[in-house]
């Protein structure tokens, strides 16, 4: 089987689905330590790349995304 490499611009999300890229979590603290990989907390923040078309209702029509491209979004953590 060949290996199948993806991209953002040729995947694209379906329905009320978005792509987030992940915000770089902080290398040191606020003081100036440098915190190890095993301390640090992975990111909850990031920024929104694609948007899908939106829900679709009962009655066929589409409610548009709360989102939209460059937008700072906070999810749940992973």
């Amino acid at each position: 089987m060949a290996a199948v490499s993806l991209s953002v611009s040729t995947v694209k999300p379906l329905g009320d689905r978005v792509f987030v890229k992940i915000s770089e979590s902080e290398e040191k603290t606020a003081g100036g330590i440098l915190l190890p990989d095993t301390a640090k907390e992975k990111p909850q923040v990031g920024e929104v790349v694609q948007v899908g078309p939106g829900k679709c209702n009962d009655d066929g029509s589409r409610q548009a995304p709360e989102v939209g491209v460059g937008d700072k979004v906070l999810y749940s953590k992973y």
